[in-house]
């Protein structure tokens, strides 16, 4: 959508309320498919979850700002390297969701009660300090790109981590495969990491490149994605 156009709201609305329904319906259809079964309640509760959290984050920012909504959408990237990158997290996405259901139809692994409560409670984590980000950061995008009137955002989560979205990220990943109780699902949540990383190396350079501020910004805030590690 250009920036200049007016937002139909009543559009924007169908769409993302068609994105939610279908993308929820897809990871519990892909993790009970390949469980072969529904009896299967980590599913039942991971997507549960989901759907409160999702609902709730789509309710927020279709009153109070669409315009932020509609640029969480946008998935189109123009840098040729990001759209390898994204490639490569689409497929470790898809892993993190058919691992745990092979996992439970084959039996290859059993975790306790405990981590998957754990997990529920990191996606949970995960997904709050992600809200937090879109909350603070009105230029929050899903594509890199620098737009007009964009500023260097240095409160709030911005103050720990240079990429806090990212960190965000990781939290939810690892505690997916956690939910879901699976071992093997952690394999693919953990080589998102390094996708990640390619990513904000890639990020960063366009910002230093294209917003005024951001250079000065990454010598007062260090650490670009774990705090005291990188």
């Amino acid at each position: 959508m250009n920036a200049n156009q007016p937002l139909d709201q009543r559009k924007l609305f169908l769409v993302a309320l068609g994105r939610l329904v279908v993308g929820l319906a897809f990871i519990a259809g892909l993790l009970f498919l390949c469980a072969g079964t529904t009896d299967y309640w980590q599913t039942w509760l991971y997507t549960g979850v989901l759907l409160v959290l999702l609902s709730t984050s789509f309710n927020w920012l279709m009153r109070s700002d669409p315009q932020r909504l509609e640029r969480r959408m946008r998935t189109r990237e123009r840098e040729k390297s990001q759209q390898w990158v994204i490639g490569f997290s689409t497929l470790f996405l898809i892993l993190l969701y058919v691992l745990p259901g092979l996992d439970r139809r084959f039996q290859w692994s059993q975790m306790p009660l405990a981590l998957v409560v754990f997990g529920v409670g990191a996606v949970i984590l995960g997904y709050a300090f992600y809200m937090q980000v879109i909350q603070v950061n009105q230029f929050a995008s899903r594509v890199v790109e620098v737009m007009q009137e964009q500023k260097v955002i240095t409160s709030g989560p911005y103050g720990l981590v240079r990429h806090p979205m990212y960190l965000s990220m990781v939290i939810f990943f690892l505690g997916t495969a956690l939910a879901l109780g699976s071992w093997w699902a952690l394999i693919p949540a953990a080589l998102m990491v390094p996708v990640l990383a390619v990513r904000l190396l890639e990020e960063e350079r366009i910002l230093r490149r294209d917003l005024p501020g951001y250079a000065e910004y990454t010598q007062e805030v260090r650490w670009r994605l774990f705090p005291g590690v990188w």
